[in-house]
């Protein structure tokens, strides 16, 4: 009898330990958003390191990432150092300077999409082409300043979580780091950021979290290209008009039917808050382009046989552009 109680117990002993260091696994296997460490648009005014451009007659500033690396090595090195404290907390990460090199090599891409038979057009920021092209899931923006005492200095910083593709701000820290006899900013930084990191970390991985069980939140824009065609979202197929068939596709592929319609008249609809899938049925990342394709492709079908084209701002907007390619 003493025999089989040793064997019930190293039974239930083993059972503990298995659950044990089971839950510490299943943990570690959740997915990490991607990020990437960029400079806060503020830093970047102070330091002169922004671009003007001219969108559709509009000037828009905008930050000179590339510039700011190539002179500022702070900037560099102080990316780097936060890069490496999301590393340790195992955040896959997107290397700004290497997102801008690839960008440049691709020298043929074009500063604006047109219409090949309207002239119809929309402009993408170099902003926008950065972050399209990191496809990082949030953006950290970094942003200091140095405060001297005396032989001494500390770091006033800031940093915020971006969700890159709706732009919401979806974390935050700043603080002030304890006065210190280093002249080297980042470590600097990273002495004043370390006793906050892991709660900064913790509401990055909570919005994360939330688009995986709730969809991605982006922006879907419909619209009719004025060519003649007579074309219009009041258009009824077997009784129904185009909007109501674009509706109730809406609601059959976003996440839970999350979506807000905030305004519709005959040549536009406009959709907010649309929560898509992270990925696609084949397993790949879901992102607004392949959402508003899909979109494209249903009314290119019958009965609809709508000839349509996609354009996007950014990672979060898509335009679906009704009548001609």
């Amino acid at each position: 009898m003493l025999s089989g109680i040793r064997n019930i117990l190293a039974a239930a002993t083993g059972l503990l330990l298995l659950t044990v260091t089971a839950a510490p696994a299943s943990h570690a296997q959740a997915k990490k958003p991607t990020i990437m460490v960029v400079p806060d648009d503020a830093w970047c005014t102070a330091n002169g390191y922004i671009i003007e451009t001219d969108n559709q007659g509009k000037t828009t500033r905008t930050p000179d990432y590339e510039r700011a690396l190539q002179e500022n090595i702070d900037l560099v090195t102080t990316i780097t150092k936060i890069g490496e404290l999301m590393n340790e907390r195992q955040f896959p990460l997107k290397d700004l300077s290497t997102v801008i090199k690839n960008l440049n090599r691709n020298a043929a891409e074009d500063e604006m999409l047109v219409s090949r038979t309207s002239g119809a057009s929309l402009a993408e920021t170099p902003y926008d082409r950065v972050i399209t092209r990191a496809k990082a899931d949030i953006i950290v923006e970094v942003l200091w300043r140095v405060n001297t005492t005396g032989p001494k200095r500390s770091i006033t910083y800031q940093l915020k979580g971006v969700d890159a593709y709706s732009g919401k701000n979806i974390a935050s820290a700043e603080g002030t780091g304890a006065p210190s006899f280093s002249a080297e900013i980042p470590v600097l930084i990273e002495e004043a950021v370390l006793e906050k990191m892991d709660g900064f970390t913790s509401q990055l991985q909570s919005h994360f979290d939330d688009m995986v069980e709730n969809g991605r939140e982006v922006v879907l824009n419909v619209r009719v290209f004025d060519n003649g065609s007579g074309l219009s979202l009041e258009d009824e197929y077997d009784g129904e008009e185009l909007a109501e068939i674009i509706d109730s596709w809406m609601a059959q592929n976003t996440v839970n039917h999350r979506f807000n319609l905030s305004d519709q008249t005959e040549n536009l609809m406009n959709f907010e808050q649309v929560r898509i899938p992270l990925y696609r049925p084949n397993g790949n990342p879901m992102d607004t382009r392949h959402f508003a394709n899909s979109l494209r492709k249903f009314l290119g079908a019958a009965p609809y046989n709508i000839t349509s084209k996609v354009v996007t701002k950014g990672l979060g907007r898509a335009d679906v552009i009704l009548g001609e390619k």
